[in-house]
């Protein structure tokens, strides 16, 4: 393997494990957690998912210059692209719904009785297609 490679491969498995770790262990829990209210639990996950998309970004640019600067199969293209169009859909596409609704529900707490939007729902569509993308690409990556 060489170093193109690894560097692809270190960067696609670091943010598989960030997606894994904030979108399906650390989101759900927070709102369990003692004395954590909806506003309280919104705050966070706005600036956890804040950072998250821009480690995201970063290590997808990392990602991308590793597979330019080497020599990638299709399928690692592929599935990088996947998990890269993912990100921008939640990005571009979702984030902004979501925004309007945290808002919404920060402004007026009684809006949380709704349940979930749809628009949350989406993005953990996505995040199952980027983990699953990732997932592939590192595989690929590694010649499995």
């Amino acid at each position: 393997m060489d170093h193109w490679s690894a560097a692809a491969v270190a960067a696609v498995f670091i943010w598989l494990g960030m997606v894994l770790a904030i979108s399906f262990l650390e989101a759900p829990l927070k709102f369990r957690a003692p004395g954590v209210t909806i506003p309280l639990g919104l705050g966070i996950g706005r600036l956890v998912f804040r950072a998250l998309n821009t480690c995201e970004a970063i290590l997808a640019a990392i990602v991308v210059v590793a597979l330019v600067a080497g020599t990638p199969g299709t399928g690692v293209v592929v599935a990088v692209a996947v998990a890269i169009a993912a990100l921008l859909a939640q990005v571009i596409g979702v984030r902004p719904a979501l925004a309007r609704r945290s808002d919404a529900v920060l402004a007026d707490a009684s809006q949380a009785e709704a349940g979930r939007s749809r628009a949350h729902y989406v993005y953990v569509v996505f995040e199952v297609v980027k983990v699953v993308a990732l997932l592939f690409s590192g595989v690929l990556l590694l010649g499995f």
